[in-house]
């Protein structure tokens, strides 16, 4: 077979995963924190951005209906701009000293008059203070005291030799944020040319700093440190805090034969260990934690059907401003020029797209999540229906992977409290007689209901298995002690056990 050179033309169709699709990937499967991040990028970077600063109007979110019937969500216009912001006359934007520190006894309606602007608008001046730069409101903030600057006042007035207090430094730089001390001392030794005597005297002294239990190197030195201070660490409760593990058990049996003492006296030095804080750093400059902000509201409606509305507040708001490009675009005289521009264009017009579409897609999955579980926002998790990908994605005509996205790091508020929407999907545990089949979720608090009303009789595993069989849940054992083991629920044993020890300590 001869080997010859020939020229072909093919046609062929294949997924181009261009720059704009990969980002509206990205938008896609972004949370409302990191969705408002990327959005603040992109207004830095493209001058033909900006943000609208005008307020929503009520019920514009893109509402939809639980039955799969969507409003519209109103793209923004690419041609209109940002109005002028009205700040009032520079008498408005004067807040004396009597509207930044309100004596206690007056009510909130006296405290702001009607004659000054509300906070939101002279907020906007600046840094908050008087025109005339009399008052520095920023001033009389207080940044929030940290653990390694709580440890350094301590250290400024602790009886320490020079070299020590160059060791004490070095150890403080050394905590981490719950307090415990994560370097090498031996490491520590040999980098600094110090004896180990002098950093174990060091860190004897910095042990006693507060918070009690602060430069521990593990659980039961911290545990030690604190009722070291109470004057509680005897020699029954140092036994005590070297078998952390039965404590956590509650093996009252092994522990009363470890410590040689009763049960009661077991019982109290527990109830002691759990008084303390196994993480005292954490009392001090910590991270404020971030509530979880629902990206969608579902509210029960007048009919009793379910009304399903994006939450306004999580949606980054731009507009593209296009006048500003056409009189920038008339000036441009350079290709680099007119290119960067219709690229900034480009760029912005498909953001302002692509943000809408996230939105409609949003609401259009949450939507259909509710009505494939409308039962269980009526009657509770008992009635939560299997669901998987596949079922949302057959039914609003999507790919299960844009459900995925859809449904990562996204949550629902609803009169039954706030999921994500991940929740929504378990798997199915097929009932006996060949009805319909239960969900995962429902069926594990079905188990934990079960352990909770068990009383003195406690129930096994496989009396589990039967009773749920009675209710026509067909389930297997192993799979019983996989929930029960999820729900953190002991086995049958440990909790007869525990049962027992507590009655013999009542009586």
């Amino acid at each position: 077979m001869a080997l010859t050179q020939r020229l072909e033309l093919k046609q062929g169709q294949s997924l181009v995963m261009t720059p704009q699709l990969q980002q509206a990937i990205k938008l896609l499967q972004f949370s409302n924190l990191e969705l408002a991040d990327y959005v603040e990028a992109e207004l830095e970077k493209n001058p033909l951005l900006e943000r609208e600063e005008a307020p929503a109007v009520e019920g514009e979110a893109g509402s939809r209906e639980a039955d799969g019937a969507a409003e519209s969500i109103d793209a923004a216009p690419l041609d209109k701009t940002l109005a002028n912001e009205d700040f009032g006359t520079a008498a408005d934007l004067d807040a004396g000293h009597e509207d930044l520190y309100a004596d206690e006894g007056r009510a909130d309606k006296e405290v702001i008059s009607e004659s000054h602007a509300p906070l939101t608008d002279w907020s906007r001046a600046g840094s908050g203070g008087r025109a005339d730069g009399s008052e520095d409101f920023e001033g009389t903030l207080v940044a929030a005291l940290t653990l390694k600057s709580h440890l350094e006042s301590q250290l400024a007035i602790a009886a320490l030799p020079p070299h020590g207090r160059f060791i004490a430094e070095v150890l403080i730089e050394s905590v981490d944020e719950a307090g415990y001390l994560r370097a090498d001392l031996d490491e520590i030794t040999e980098r600094l040319g110090a004896s180990r005597e002098d950093c174990d005297s060091t860190l004897a002294v910095l042990q006693g700093f507060d918070p009690a239990g602060v430069f521990a190197r593990d659980l039961t030195e911290c545990l030690s440190l604190q009722l070291r201070e109470r004057d509680r660490l005897d020699p029954a409760m140092q036994i005590l805090l070297t078998r952390l593990d039965l404590v956590a058990k509650r093996d009252l049996t092994g522990l009363c034969a470890l410590c040689a003492l009763d049960v009661s006296d077991v019982t109290e030095m527990i109830a002691e260990i759990r008084a303390l804080n196994p993480k005292p750093g954490l009392a001090f400059g910590s991270e404020p934690v971030q509530p979880v902000v629902p990206d969608v509201y579902v509210r029960e409606s007048s009919d009793g059907s379910w009304h399903v509305e994006l939450n306004s507040d999580t949606l980054p708001r731009v507009l593209v401003n296009a006048r500003y490009y056409a009189q920038v675009n008339t000036t441009a005289r350079s290709r680099e020029d007119k290119t960067y521009l219709t690229d900034c264009l480009t760029n912005a017009n498909w953001l302002v797209k692509s943000l809408d579409q996230r939105a409609r897609t949003i609401v259009k999955v949450a939507s259909e999540i509710v009505r494939q579980q409308d039962a269980f926002l009526t009657h509770g998790v008992r009635h939560l229906r299997p669901l998987n990908l596949r079922l949302i994605a057959d039914a609003i005509s999507m790919h299960e992977s844009t459900v995925s996205r859809v449904t990562s790091n996204k949550y629902m508020a609803t009169p039954r409290g706030l999921f994500e929407l991940k929740y929504f999907f378990t798997s199915a545990i097929q009932a006996v007689d060949g009805g319909q089949a239960h969900s995962a979720e429902s069926v594990r608090d079905r188990i934990r209901e079960l352990v909770e009303k068990e009383g003195e009789d406690v129930l096994s595993d496989d009396r589990i298995v039967t009773i749920l069989s009675a209710d026509g849940i067909d389930i297997a054992r192993r799979t019983v002690a996989k929930y029960r083991e999820a729900l953190r629920i002991p086995s049958s044993v440990e909790r007869r056990r525990t049962k027992h020890l507590e009655m013999s300590a009542a009586q």
